[in-house]
């Protein structure tokens, strides 16, 4: 197996995983970007998101790998929104 071919196959297990588990909602997006793998997407609250960049680092040990992951911000606004 080649090295494209391997971490194209750590790729699709870990999509796997994802889509099996509790983040299967979150609509994360894993792309092969030169020698790296870039991770983009929203996680719902802090814990989801250290729980991702856990399970990613898990499948994709040894690889490097950039996270872009906001949490949504889900708290109640502090002050009224003026409307033009």
């Amino acid at each position: 197996m080649t090295d494209s071919a391997n971490v194209e196959y750590r790729i699709a297990h870990l999509q796997e995983r994802l889509a099996a588990g509790e983040l299967g909602e979150l609509g994360i997006r894993v792309a092969i970007r030169g020698n790296s793998v870039t991770v983009v997407g929203t996680a719902p609250t802090t814990q989801c998101r250290e729980e991702l960049v856990r399970t990613v680092n898990e499948e994709l040990a040894g690889m490097t790998v950039h996270f872009d992951i906001a949490v949504a911000d889900s708290s109640a606004p502090d002050h009224p929104e003026e409307l033009a």
